[in-house]
């Protein structure tokens, strides 16, 4: 039965292409066939036209990419360039930041040192003040105890009934007369003793307060005949002994050695004389008024 079929098949293949289904067109209907024939061909004309447009657009989509991507890329080149050179400057400025850190580093610590040895320097220095305060008030203490001295002696004065004073010296001029050692217990007495003249100014002041009177000094050679020293032990050095023609004090004479301011018998020599200690003369007591550093 398949090989019936298959002889078949031929016969209304035949057929089929012998038959021709379509009606007869009128002149109407071959032309308006012809018209649309014409269309096809203009429109299969057209396609060529529109592909080159299109790659003709295609070509010129790409040339603008290019463009705008090798703009981009001379952009980017130039943004690396700035951000390469930026990144060498930020690295220049923290180099020199990281110096000038260092710097500020060693100053700190110089300041640091400074500031210690200020701490030091101003614990010395409140310490100086500490004891500076100490020896002030010692001092003002010792000036109010001189004060009473003072008083109190201003006090003794008034038996010999005159006092004088002269730089940092207080004189008692006694208006009694005793010998040379005992106007010297005298003085003593009064926490003072006999007057050392010391330069020509005290020299003078004495001779002025003393009116050209016959007081004793504390000058003696009695110790060694011919070297004559102060009650306080120190050597002759400024001499105001009296001279006139052929009188020259002191004489040498062996008797006399304790001096004495003027002796009135001689008024024309002014100055001291050397006289028997002995005798009976007024005397000049000094006390220091302040305080003796050692």
């Amino acid at each position: 039965m398949t090989s019936g079929i298959e002889m078949a098949q031929p016969i209304y293949g035949n057929i089929l292409v012998n038959y021709d289904p379509t009606p007869k067109m009128d002149r109407c209907s071959l032309r308006n066939e012809t018209a649309s024939d014409s269309g096809k061909k203009r429109s299969s004309r057209a396609a060529p036209v529109c592909l080159v447009l299109l790659c003709l657009l295609l070509l010129t989509a790409v040339i603008v990419l290019s463009v705008f991507i090798y703009t981009n890329n001379t952009n980017f080149a130039e943004e690396r360039r700035q951000l390469i050179t930026n990144i060498a400057n930020i690295t220049e400025d923290r180099d020199k930041l990281l110096t000038d850190i260092i710097n500020l580093t060693k100053i700190k610590d110089k300041v640091l040192i400074n500031i210690t040895n200020l701490e030091e320097d101003r614990d010395e220095l409140l310490n100086k003040i500490t004891t500076f305060t100490k020896a002030r008030n010692e001092i003002l203490k010792k000036n109010a105890n001189l004060l009473k001295d003072k008083d109190q002696l201003i006090k003794q004065l008034q038996v010999f009934g005159q006092e004088a004073y002269y730089q940092s010296s207080f004189y008692y001029l006694s208006s009694e007369r005793k010998s040379w050692t005992e106007s010297r217990r005298d003085c003593k007495d009064r926490g003072a003793d006999l007057i050392i003249i010391n330069n020509k100014q005290e020299q003078d002041f004495i001779m002025k307060i003393t009116s050209n009177n016959e007081f004793w000094i504390g000058l003696t050679d009695s110790d060694k005949e011919g070297i004559w020293k102060w009650v306080d032990g120190s050597n002759l050095t400024s001499r105001f002994w009296a001279s006139s023609g052929s009188i020259t004090e002191p004489n040498g004479r062996k008797t006399e050695n304790c001096a004495v301011t003027h002796l009135k018998k001689h008024p024309e020599l002014i100055g001291w004389l050397d006289v028997a200690c002995d005798g009976a003369y007024q005397w000049i007591c000094e006390k220091n008024i302040l305080p003796v550093t050692s």
